[in-house]
C-alpha cells in the first residue's frame, strides 16, 4: 500500500516529551544478534533471538527515521546487538544520511567487523564510531566477552585510517575485573587521538543484575584518574549522556557516563528503536510503544507521526535503576545500545 505524503502540519511539530525534553536522537538497532557475549549483557549461550521475519525491513526502518526526522530528531546512531552483523549495513546507513534532517548519524560497535566495512560505512555517510573495548589485555578480554583481542584492534585502526573522527572507546569500569587498566586505557586513547568514555554497570537483564557485584562508581574513577593525570573542564560535540574531563597537554577528552551514581534522566533526549519496531521510551522502564504492527497494516506517514507524537507522552521521568534493580528483564541486546 502506497502511503501518502506527510501533512503539513505535522511538520512544524516537536518531539516534546510530558516533562518538557525534546526529543532529538534515536537509538536505531538494526539487529539483536551479537558475535561477541560480553558477560554484564548477553548469557554465554544465549540464542534466543528475534525472528528475522519480525526485524524492521530497510524500507520500514527509513519510513520511521523519516517520520522522525519530519518531526524535529536530528541525531541517529545505529545499534545492535552488533550492528555490523546485519546484511548490508552501509546500504542502510547511505539511505538514513540523506533524508532531510538527518544531521547527524553515527555507529556503536564491538569493532570486530570494521576490517573489511569501515571504508563503505565512512563513504555511506557514517562520521562518528564508538566502540566497546573493556580490557588492552588479550586473555581478560576473552575472559570478558569471548572474543580475540586482535580483532577489535584491526578494527579500530582500519576505522582510524578511514577517517572516523572522533572514535569514542566505551570501557565499562568494573571492580576486580579491569579497574587495573584505567591508565593504560587512558594512554592508549592518548596515543591512537581516541576519546574514552567510562560507563557504568547497569542492572538490565539478569546478566546486568549479576554484573552488579562488579559496579564502581565513577566518581571514585575519576577521582583516581586526578592523582596520575591532570584534568581540566573538557566538551565533545554530540548527544550523548558523558560529563567530560580533558587530559591537560593532549587532545584527550575522558567522558563519565554515570546512569547509577549519578543519573542524567532530567536532561534525557533520546528513544530506543528494538529491531523488532519496539520503540523503548526509557532504558531503565519497561514503556514501549509497537510501531511494526501499525507498519504492516498499511498506516500513512501522517498516521505514523501521530503514532510517534503518542509514543512520546509515554516517557517515563527517570529510570528506578536503585530503587527497582529487577524491573528490567529484557537484555541490552534486546533495547539497542
Amino acid at each position: 500500500m502506497q502511503s501518502r505524503q506527510m501533512e503539513p502540519k505535522h511538520m512544524k511539530q516537536n518531539l516534546t516529551d510530558p516533562f518538557g525534553r525534546k526529543i532529538e536522537y534515536v537509538r536505531l538497532s538494526v539487529t539483536d544478534q551479537c558475535n561477541l557475549r560480553c558477560f554484564y549483557c548477553m548469557p554465554k549461550d544465549f540464542k534466543d533471538y528475534e525472528e528475522p521475519e519480525h526485524w524492521l525491513t530497510h524500507d520500514e526502518i527509513e519510513r520511521v527515521i523519516r517520520a522522525f526526522a519530519s518531526l524535529g530528531t536530528s541525531r541517529v546512531r545505529i545499534t545492535g546487538g552488533e550492528p555490523l552483523v546485519r546484511k548490508n549495513l552501509p546500504e542502510l546507513a547511505g539511505r538514513l544520511s540523506r533524508l532531510p534532517g538527518i544531521e547527524d548519524l553515527s555507529l556503536s560497535t564491538n569493532a570486530t567487523r570494521l576490517t573489511t566495512q569501515a571504508i563503505s560505512l565512512k563513504t555511506a555517510g557514517i562520521t562518528r564510531i564508538n566502540a566497546s573495548l573493556d580490557s588492552l589485555k588479550p586473555k581478560r578480554f576473552k575472559d570478558i566477552t569471548q572474543g580475540k583481542l586482535e580483532k577489535v584492534m584491526e578494527g579500530l585502526m582500519a576505522a582510524k585510517e578511514a577517517g572516523f573522527h572522533p572514535i569514542k572507546i566505551n570501557m565499562v569500569a568494573m571492580k576486580g575485573i579491569n579497574d587495573d587498566e584505567f591508565e593504560d586505557m587512558v594512554e592508549f586513547c592518548i596515543e591512537h587521538d581516541f576519546t574514552l568514555r567510562f560507563i557504568e554497570t547497569m542492572p538490565i537483564g539478569d546478566t546486568g543484575r549479576n554484573a552488579k557485584k562488579y559496579y564502581l562508581s565513577l566518581r571514585e574513577v575519576e577521582e583516581r584518574l586526578s592523582k596520575r593525570f591532570e584534568l581540566i573542564p573538557g566538551v565533545m560535540p554530540g548527544g550523548g549522556p558523558a560529563r567530560y574531563k580533558q587530559v591537560a597537554g593532549t587532545d584527550l577528552r575522558i567522558g563519565f557516563i554515570t546512569p547509577i551514581s549519578q543519573h542524567f534522566c532530567e536532561t534525557c533526549n533520546r528513544v530506543r528503536l528494538a529491531v523488532d519496531g519496539t520503540l523503548y521510551m526509557c532504558l531503565g522502564q519497561d514503556h514501549k510503544f509497537e510501531l511494526r504492527p501499525l507498519l504492516r497494516n498499511g498506516i500513512t506517514d501522517a498516521e505514523l507521526q501521530d503514532a510517534i507524537l503518542h509514543a512520546i507522552t509515554l516517557k517515563p521521568e527517570r529510570h528506578e535503576f536503585n530503587e527497582k534493580p529487577g524491573q528490567v528483564v529484557r537484555f541490552m541486546s534486546m533495547t539497542g545500545g
